[in-house]
């Protein structure tokens, strides 16, 4: 666990280096996102494995959401970084003429990146890829719920990184949060985790006006119209729904289709669990683990006294829960009320597409909203009256992959976005400057307002 004098120390010379200016130019940024993308090239076989003995997560889905994702969202800042930190002109109105007007983008200096236990890895560099690019120092707190891949983002930025520039904290996030929000005035706290524990993190934020961006969560629903390709769309969701065992803060957390096709697409998505992951799935090498004890007792309360569709097998000394799809849950279930953020789906069902409203928006805002439709009413109906973070339609999870696309929260399940160019952004102060010629001074500004400059002025502004 890092020390207070450790921490302490790092964050004194993380100013003093900043200070000097030496982050900001386009060199030196470069130079250190291309370092990250190196290091995670060298420490790949440790990551995958450190992935595995955290959550028996499987080398494809490791590469794919951990590490994968990290090489395309390195490429993309490092092809497009000289270009984003370019001054933008920007249009002067005739009335502040002879002026021209720019906006400079700036780091905001030293950046705290706190992260979660279910992508412990790529929900930590991806901010912290975006922080390097916009000019900033970071200090990064991995989850003490995920000890091996702790230990070996700890290793490889120590080797890396000189500390002064990016160091990582270490220890329970209940005490080493606290204590490094309320004791350093940070510049900006970038955080994924609960919506409860966000709401902690921005209050204390606002100790020294610290600006945040909250990664949160919800209960993000899958929508199925009967105007579908079954097949495509049943085995799409088995897909998302049991990727990473359902531990992931955009999964469909509970299904909402069509009763005329809710009994065939059921049967269709178990022949897919079967398939993925075979007759006994608690012998895959394709299905993640829950996290820890407190979450594998949680999932299986879920499951007492519900009607099971499917799966529901569970072995404690593995914290291995099985594929599951439940339905005739009651309103009141926590199952309902709460984000599931496991391996258990359940299904309800609508006749009239206006019939999933009210049931989304008892839990509003959520991180995202899976649509599977080829009707285009019933597509804009969703877009139009649903209010979540982003999503997809006729697919699922894999919006996250496009680094064009912004990903964030509203309400809820959070505020501010990153990825691509929004990573950038987040990390940045755009200062605006305007810039005047001194060859001519027009008087019209100035005192004595006489009828004549009024309606001179007048002319200018409408």
């Amino acid at each position: 666990m890092t020390t207070e004098l450790e921490i302490e120390k790092a964050f004194n010379s993380k100013r003093e280096l900043f200070d000097k200016g030496l982050t900001k130019p386009y060199d030196f940024r470069l130079a250190q996102i291309k370092k990250l993308k190196s290091c995670i090239k060298k420490y790949e076989p440790k990551i995958i494995d450190a992935l595995y003995k955290d959550l028996h997560k499987p080398d494809m889905e490791a590469y794919i959401s951990e590490v994968g994702f990290m090489y395309e969202e390195i490429s993309y800042i490092i092809k497009h970084l000289r270009k984003w930190m370019k001054p933008q002109s920007q249009h002067t109105p005739l009335v502040l003429h002879p002026s021209s007007s720019r906006i400079y983008p700036e780091p905001l200096g030293i950046v705290l990146i706190i992260a979660p236990w279910n992508y412990p890895f790529q929900l930590i560099m991806a901010p912290l890829a975006g922080a390097i690019a916009a000019g900033n120092c970071a200090m990064i707190k991995p989850s003490d719920n995920t000890r091996n891949t702790s230990a070996v983002i700890e290793e490889m930025i120590k080797e890396t990184f000189d500390e002064s520039y990016i160091s990582v904290v270490t220890g329970p996030g209940a005490m080493v949060g606290p204590q490094l929000i309320d004791k350093y005035p940070f510049n900006h706290i970038f955080f994924t985790g609960s919506p409860n524990v966000g709401k902690h993190v921005m209050a204390m934020a606002s100790k020294y006006l610290t600006p945040v961006t909250l990664e949160l969560g919800g209960k993000s629903p899958v929508i199925v119209d009967k105007n579908v390709n079954i097949d495509v769309a049943a085995r799409r969701i088995t897909w998302a729904k049991y990727f990473n065992a359902g531990q992931t803060c955009v999964c469909p957390d509970y299904l909402l289709i069509h009763e005329d096709i809710k009994d065939e697409f059921v049967a269709k998505m178990i022949a897919n669990i079967k398939e993925f992951y075979g007759e006994n799935p608690e012998e895959s090498e394709y299905l993640t683990y829950i996290v820890n004890q407190k979450r594998f007792n949680t999932l299986v309360g879920y499951l007492d006294g519900i009607n099971m569709l499917h799966g529901g097998q569970h072995n404690e000394s593995k914290r291995y829960i099985a594929p599951t799809i439940v339905d005739q849950v009651p309103e009141n279930h926590p199952i309902m009320n709460e984000e599931i953020f496991g391996p258990i789906l359940p299904v309800l069902t609508f006749k009239n597409i206006e019939e999933v409203l009210p049931v989304i928006r008892r839990h509003r805002y959520p991180l995202a909203c899976y649509i599977f439709t080829n009707s285009k009413n019933v597509e804009r109906y969703i877009i139009q009256n649903i209010e979540f973070g982003g999503g997809c339609i006729n697919n699922t999870l894999t919006h996250l992959a496009n680094p064009e696309l912004p990903f964030g929260g509203v309400g809820n399940s959070g505020m501010g976005m990153y990825h691509g160019k929004y990573s950038f952004d987040v990390f940045s102060h755009f200062k605006s400057i305007l810039k005047t010629s001194s060859a001519i001074d027009p008087a019209l500004r100035y005192p004595p307002y006489t009828k004549s400059k009024r309606k001179w002025i007048t002319r200018f502004f409408e």
